[in-house]
């Protein structure tokens, strides 16, 4: 097995999220290879695409929505993603549980005691038989068939527990945050395939690894994963990691040099380059993940300088303001802010 370093594993995902050279790929093939982007506000996912790709407009993104080739939906850890739509329908139901135990928490619980989940599930696809609706559409109907109970949670545990997907207007580039009004609809979904979980793991290796069985999980919000990767045995490479701790690979990934240049970088808000580990020291140290993700639902977006975070930056006011946790050599400021200049346009856009 190889040893390798931090700065070894900064590289390989750096390279396999396309973040040390930007990717010349259609958009689409970019989803489809980091299996799924962020997307708890609609904005940042066209922000982590011009990040990654040579060339990339807000057009790309926004028809590959309007015609249902990337889909918006709650997927990886039941938090909302942009997905290729036929990797919607195929890993949907691998994640199905993840989804299923967030709507089992006692948020929910607390709302539906008494309620059969099948009988909300079924309520639900009734409602939206006829076509897609407004969330606060959704709960105003609900409310009619479940009085006394809060409707908005449940319209929630509807949109986890059964796949709906979000009408482009309201997962396209707009206002920024999140949005007031959201409509759904029911999407088709494929049954679940005996080889799917091991295809996942694949998919994850070949966008995050060399990665251990705790980041899979991580990532995915799925359980249990050990027996399905000692099955897999020969079919992976193993590494071990600055910790000592067994990496799993696919064979032939690639595996840059350490000291391979890494270009500055602004990483969206909620980033999966960030989050897509459960150890994150490949990328940001221990001491600043408070400054990145200072409250539990908030992942700030980052500047990365020399592949790993070195601060946060915001867009206010029409102006991109970085705050590095550090301060920043010369050279280093000018190429961040060389990197803001060239995203200050794709920002302005309307």
């Amino acid at each position: 097995m190889t040893a390798l370093s931090r700065r070894a594993l900064n590289r390989a995902l750096l390279q396999r999220q396309f973040l040390l050279e930007r990717s010349g790929l259609p958009a689409l093939e970019v989803i489809r290879h980091l299996v799924a982007m962020q997307a708890q506000e609609p904005n940042w996912p066209y922000v982590g695409l011009w990040t990654r790709l040579r060339r990339f407009t807000h057009a790309d993104l926004t028809t590959l929505l309007t015609e249902g080739r990337v889909v918006r939906s709650g997927f990886l850890r039941s938090t909302m993603h942009l997905t290729a739509a036929d990797d919607f329908r195929r890993l949907r139901p691998v994640l199905q549980p993840v989804l299923n135990r967030t709507a089992g928490s006692a948020h929910f619980r607390r709302n539906n005691a008494g309620l059969d989940a099948g009988t909300l599930v079924a309520d639900g696809r009734a409602l939206l038989r006829t076509g897609p609706l407004p969330r606060k559409e959704l709960a105003r109907r609900l409310a009619a068939l479940h009085p006394g109970r809060d409707s908005r949670v449940l319209a929630g545990e509807i949109e986890l527990r059964t796949p709906l997907v979000h009408d482009p207007a309201t997962a396209s580039w707009g206002g920024w945050g999140t949005r007031s009004s959201v409509t759904v609809g029911a999407a088709p979904v494929d049954a679940v395939r005996p080889a799917a979980v091991r295809d996942l793991i694949r998919r994850y290796l070949a966008a995050f690894g060399p990665a251990t069985v705790a980041d899979v999980q991580a990532w995915s919000g799925l359980t249990r994963l050990d027996q399905i990767v000692a099955e897999m045995g020969p079919e992976l490479r193993r590494h071990t990691g600055p910790d000592g701790r067994r990496l799993l690979d696919l064979p032939d990934a690639p595996l840059p040099a350490p000291d391979t240049p890494a270009p500055v970088r602004l990483l969206p808000a909620y980033d999966n380059a960030l989050l897509g580990h459960a150890d994150r020291g490949r990328i940001v140290a221990d001491a600043d993940r408070r400054h990145v993700a200072p409250g539990q639902a908030r992942v700030l977006p980052t500047v990365l300088v020399d592949g790993f975070v070195r601060g946060t930056w915001s867009w206010t006011a029409g102006e991109v303001r970085v705050t590095p946790f550090r301060p920043l050599s010369p050279e280093e400021r000018q190429a961040v802010d060389d990197e803001v200049g060239r995203l200050l346009p794709f920002l302005s856009q309307r």
